[in-house]
């Protein structure tokens, strides 16, 4: 099969595997999906999870942020990691949410990868997860298992989000991510993939590689 009757079957698989594709990030507005998704750079979901209740019951607005002590902001989310970059990220997108946004999240790519600290993957994953659109959202997980897969083989995460856009229904993009990020922790692992158990190995030129060995 060709790599779009490949990505059309893999979105099958997952489907099946994984009924519910949702975000391990815990929020209830678009404000908290966006800090939260920049927390969780180089931090784990479960860690961020920990951090924001005590975060979002102190700032509850991007006025409330962008008027923010950088250094309370800090404290609030110093187990996160790079605590002092991300506490001065959220404090100026924020800023920039009330200057040029009227405080509210915006709904395109061009727009949100103009916030401070904003890059693609989260523009991407709050483009689908809040606005409904179609995302692709080039993690660690989406990056390993579709090469594993053998759909490329380069690590840039912009060539592999408009690599992802051309083979995956436009509608079904952003879940299929989620899914990848559910099946990389499961099973995919990056160390010790358990491909005996995995859905995928029908498909995955990795597993029929070692298979032929």
């Amino acid at each position: 099969m060709d790599n779009k009757e490949k990505a059309l079957r893999a979105v099958e698989l997952l489907e099946k595997e994984y009924p519910e594709a949702i975000c391990s990030l815990v929020y209830t507005d678009p404000l908290q999906l966006l800090i939260a998704t920049r927390l969780a750079a180089q931090c784990t979901d479960k860690r961020v999870n920990m951090v924001t209740p005590a975060l979002f019951e102190k700032y509850k607005t991007a006025r409330d942020f962008a008027q923010a002590d950088i250094g309370n902001v800090e404290e609030l989310i110093k187990t996160c990691g790079l605590y002092k970059t991300k506490a001065r990220d959220i404090v100026n997108m924020c800023i920039m949410l009330c200057n040029d946004f009227g405080g509210k999240v915006p709904d395109t790519i061009e727009d949100l990868t103009r916030l401070p600290g904003v890059g693609r993957k989260t523009a991407n994953l709050v483009l689908g997860d809040i606005f409904g659109k179609p995302a692709v959202v080039v993690d660690t997980h989406c990056i390993r298992i579709t090469s594993r897969l053998g759909f490329h083989n380069i690590k840039d995460a912009v060539k592999i989000e408009a690599l992802l856009r051309e083979l995956l229904p436009a509608e079904k993009s952003n879940d299929f991510c989620h899914r990848l990020v559910l099946h990389g922790r499961a099973v995919c692992d990056a160390r010790k993939p358990r491909c005996g158990e995995c859905c995928l190995n029908i498909i995955c030129d990795t597993f029929s590689g070692a298979q032929d060995k």
